[in-house]
C-alpha cells in the first residue's frame, strides 16, 4: 500500500509537471498571439501574492501546478470513478472556481476576473481544462505498464 501511494504521488508530481509545462507553452502562445493580452495569469498570480514581479508569478505557477495540484490530484482521482483525463477536467474546474472567487479578487481584478474583460471566465476555464486534461492523461500514461500494454495492443491489432 505504501509503495503504491508513493508511486501514485510520484506520478502525480510528474503529471503536474507535464501539465504545467504545457500550460506555460499555451500561456506564452496566447500572449504572443495577442489574445486578451490584458489577461496575463502569471501577472494576476503575482499580484494576488502582493508582488509586481513576473518571476514571482512564474515561480508560484510552477510551485502550485506541480507541488500542490499534482499530489492533490492523486487524492482527488482516487475518489472519482471516471477516466483519469475526465477526472482531471473536473479537478481543474474546481481549481478554476477557486481562481475566479479567490485569486482574481485578491489580485484586484474583481469577482470572476471581470475587470480584465467579459471573456475572462470562459478563457480561464478553457486554460484550466487544458491543464486538467493533460494532467489526467499524463497521470494515466505514467501508470506502471501503461506503455507496454499500449504497444502490445497496437501490435496485436496491427
Amino acid at each position: 500500500m505504501k509503495s503504491s501511494l508513493m508511486n501514485s504521488l510520484g506520478r502525480g508530481l510528474a503529471a503536474g509537471l507535464v501539465a504545467t509545462i504545457v500550460l506555460v507553452i499555451v500561456l506564452t502562445l496566447k500572449q504572443a498571439a495577442g489574445l486578451m493580452p490584458q489577461l496575463n495569469l502569471v501577472a494576476v498570480l503575482a499580484h494576488a501574492l502582493g508582488s509586481r514581479s513576473l518571476a514571482v508569478g512564474w515561480a508560484a505557477n510552477a510551485f502550485v501546478g506541480v507541488l500542490l495540484w499534482g499530489p492533490l490530484f492523486v487524492w482527488a482521482d482516487r475518489r472519482m470513478f471516471f477516466a483519469h483525463w475526465i477526472n482531471g477536467l473536473f479537478f481543474a474546474s474546481v481549481i478554476w472556481l477557486g481562481v475566479m472567487l479567490v485569486i482574481m479578487p485578491a489580485a484586484g481584478e474583481g469577482l470572476w476576473g471581470l475587470n480584465l474583460g467579459m471573456a475572462t471566465p470562459s478563457l480561464t476555464l478553457f486554460l484550466h481544462w487544458i491543464y486538467g486534461v493533460v494532467m489526467g492523461s499524463a497521470y494515466s500514461a505514467l501508470k506502471p505498464g501503461a506503455w507496454s500494454r499500449a504497444v502490445a495492443h497496437r501490435l496485436h491489432h496491427a
